[in-house]
């Protein structure tokens, strides 16, 4: 059913049908090198390119066997323990520290809280290569200064587990403060008021009232700091070493040095993987609209 009025002149319909195929070529040219990628993953040959067999969908020039080398070879699978091993803590660390930043932020009475949104949210706005050079030299250094000296440390953090997980946890915060804060613009203080004169300490609010009506916000949130740890590449290669070589790692690798076709197997499970999580993400988008009344079903 078109979404024009009976009414619409020629230039208005015009403009509709041209607003479309617009917005069609557009998504075409963001999609398209990205479906390339998925039927290329199954190329019998050791090519990035499609073969004349691939191309005449002949059966014998498709394979699983880029998939087989991911799943049996002992380097991807090396640093697909370590994206496992990285992302979920780098994500606990995102959300626990975001989910309490956004509440407190959430306070009008709390003081130059617009530059401490501004501050917590710069590690997404400022370009990740300054991000991780500063992070390098932070880590490198083994001195804390303060205004009576500087502290050594024991150990310094730069090609650690710890380091990297930090650094990727620093990468997340800003996701789920921005989701959080969203979450929390619909949310009815008065809740939190009335459990208080009922006795319930601020602990038990927070888990009782105020946590079940955000938590599709903190969920959200922890998805983003999660794919932002997973698919991270830049600060890991500053921070890390080859103990901590994640997937991202290894497909950088897989480019510049060894020219694997496996590559595109790795691409085309985090596209699946990504899609899966963009579509919890609007499933839990869909359900804070309801819970705070914003849709009615």
């Amino acid at each position: 059913m078109s979404g024009l009025p009976p009414y619409a002149t020629t230039g208005q319909r015009a403009w509709y049908y041209s607003f479309r195929v617009i917005c069609g070529l557009i998504f075409f040219f963001l999609i398209a090198p990205i479906i390339v990628i998925i039927p290329l993953s199954f190329n019998a040959q050791d090519f990035f390119t499609f073969t004349p067999e691939m191309l005449a969908f002949d059966p014998a020039g498709y394979s699983t066997k880029h998939y087989e080398d991911f799943f049996t070879n002992s380097d991807w699978q090396l640093a697909l323990k370590n994206s496992l091993k990285i992302a979920p803590v780098a994500t606990l660390l995102s959300v626990s520290l975001g989910t309490l930043a956004a509440i407190g932020l959430s306070q009008s009475h709390v003081p130059f809280r617009r530059a401490i949104m501004a501050i917590l949210i710069s590690p997404m706005i400022v370009p990740l290569i300054i991000s991780a050079t500063g992070m390098y030299f932070f880590y490198s250094n083994p001195y804390i200064p303060t205004p009576f000296g500087k502290i050594e440390l024991p150990f310094t953090l730069t090609g650690t587990y710890l380091g990297v997980v930090l650094a990727h946890a620093a990468l997340g915060i800003p996701f789920v403060i921005i989701t959080v804060t969203a979450t929390l613009v619909g949310f009815d203080n008065s809740l939190t008021r009335a459990a208080a004169n009922m006795g319930a300490g601020p602990v038990t609010t927070f888990f009782r009232v105020q946590m079940p009506l955000i938590l599709p916000g903190v969920v959200s949130g922890g998805l983003f700091a999660f794919i932002t740890s997973f698919d991270e590449v830049v600060v890991v290669l500053f921070v890390g070493s080859a103990g901590q070589k994640t997937l991202p790692w290894q497909m950088f690798t897989g480019l510049r040095e060894q020219i694997s076709p496996t590559i595109l197997a790795v691409a085309t499970i985090l596209i699946a993987v990504s899609i899966v999580l963009l579509f919890v993400v609007e499933l839990l988008r869909r359900r804070s609209e309801r819970l705070r009344g914003m849709s009615p079903s």
